[in-house]
């Protein structure tokens, strides 16, 4: 049976999949001048925890356009941005890019949205459900 995942700095997370943890823990942070709160499932595996969802929402200054969360992100993430396969997707709160594991989108000057999925839990139309779930929540304010 599917759940939702509450609500998180201003967006309501709609949907997670069967097979997403069901430990749950919030994180406030940042990192080079962009805040995040975080949201991560996890669950119990024979030799610890394994992550199986993690939803950022970020803020900053430097989260202009795509381009800039995408530079941010590969930054953030040590990823290889020119190795790093992601297409255009459209969220509807506004342009995204999104991956086999991976999405991302700006959802208004200075706001973006990170969803990372273990490969593992869910494929990537598991990843693009949890994603079009992802949404800001009624009234509309995003919260830090």
């Amino acid at each position: 049976m599917a759940r939702d995942g509450g609500e998180l700095a201003g967006f309501r997370i709609g949907y997670l999949p069967p097979g997403i943890g069901e430990l749950a823990s919030d994180f406030a942070t940042e990192w080079e001048d962009v805040r995040f709160v975080s949201r991560v499932w996890e669950r119990q595996v024979e030799d610890g925890y394994r992550v199986d969802l993690r939803v950022h929402v970020l803020h900053g200054e430097r989260l202009t356009e795509l381009a800039a969360v995408r530079e941010f992100l590969a930054e953030y993430h040590e990823r290889d941005a020119a190795a790093w396969e992601l297409v255009d997707f459209a969220h509807p709160d506004g342009p995204g890019l999104i991956g086999d594991a991976e999405a991302f989108w700006l959802a208004g000057t200075g706001v973006a949205v990170n969803v990372l999925v273990d490969p593992d839990t869910a494929d990537a139309d598991g990843l693009r459900a949890i994603v079009e779930g992802v949404r800001r929540s009624p009234g509309g304010a995003v919260e830090d």
